[in-house]
């Protein structure tokens, strides 16, 4: 991986967290077209990195609202900012389970499987219609709403369903507000990937042979500074319930990559 590689992946990582178009959708489509010894796949320490990047955009983005919601939740007082915490934790149960049971099969989905992309990219842009065109709604986030959209949040682990596209569409499906649906599913997935980085550190996960300090600072950088502005952006777009351009992209992407899968068996065929 040289460094330039890092950079572009970890500026992949850092738009694609947060706008709803699959950051592992976009990850699966790189690999086939640089191939895998062309990108770090192999280290789990660049996947946290730039994981880690994101989520500390998402931190400083909502600074105010991670403030609160750390004190809310340990105030154990039955007010909104304790509701709206203990709901972040329920959110994160479908995921974290998933994780547990099912690692083996889902460390199966991330091999290059661009037929599985492509269709689930599709599957995405149907949502972000659906969530488009819905009415706006006024409604809070419960307990009961927190599991739907948690739920929603562990079906995005398949690489091609956009984590945000998924968590923010079924919040607006459910009737909640759209700026309080594009701040809970950000919020939402930060405990997740700490609780992730976590599990990687004392499971000793790291295979630092091939990778080089400047080449994790620029996947960092990468993703971290363009983490911060797509985070905002989205924001901005939720509310203006501009998602349309967004189904549109995935709809593209996902034919192009559902063809090309088509196209290489052909082309394998006839050779």
């Amino acid at each position: 991986m040289g460094r330039l590689e890092a950079l572009f992946l970890g500026i992949i990582q850092g738009l694609t967290e947060f706008l709803p178009v699959s950051s592992s959708g976009h990850l699966e489509i790189a690999k086939s077209i640089f191939g895998d010894d062309s990108l770090p796949d192999e280290s789990l320490l660049f996947t946290v990195v730039v994981h880690f990047a994101t989520a500390m955009a998402t931190i400083i983005i909502f600074r105010h609202e991670v403030t609160q919601l750390i004190s809310g939740l340990f105030k154990f007082k039955n007010n909104d900012e304790f509701k709206f915490s203990v709901s972040i934790v329920i959110s994160m149960i479908p995921a974290a389970l998933v994780g547990v049971f099912f690692n083996d099969f889902i460390e199966s989905l991330f091999n290059e499987q661009i037929l599985l992309v492509g269709s689930m990219l599709l599957i995405t842009g149907v949502l972000l219609i659906f969530a488009n065109n819905a009415k706006s709604g006024n409604k809070g986030i419960n307990y009961m709403r927190a599991i739907i959209i948690g739920i929603s949040q562990a079906i995005a682990i398949i690489p091609g369903i956009s984590r945000s596209g998924a968590t923010i569409s079924t919040s607006i499906l459910l009737g909640m507000d759209k700026t309080k649906a594009a701040r809970f599913s950000f919020l939402m997935v930060v405990p997740l990937i700490f609780g992730k980085i976590a599990k990687d550190i004392m499971d000793g996960a790291f295979d630092v042979e091939y990778i080089q300090p400047m080449h994790l600072m620029l996947g960092f950088g990468g993703a971290f500074i363009t983490g911060l502005w797509a985070c905002a952006w989205m924001i901005d777009i939720v509310k203006r319930a501009n998602l349309n351009f967004f189904a549109l992209y995935c709809f593209i992407v996902g034919a192009l990559a559902i063809l090309s899968t088509f196209a290489f068996d052909y082309d394998l065929k006839v050779g």
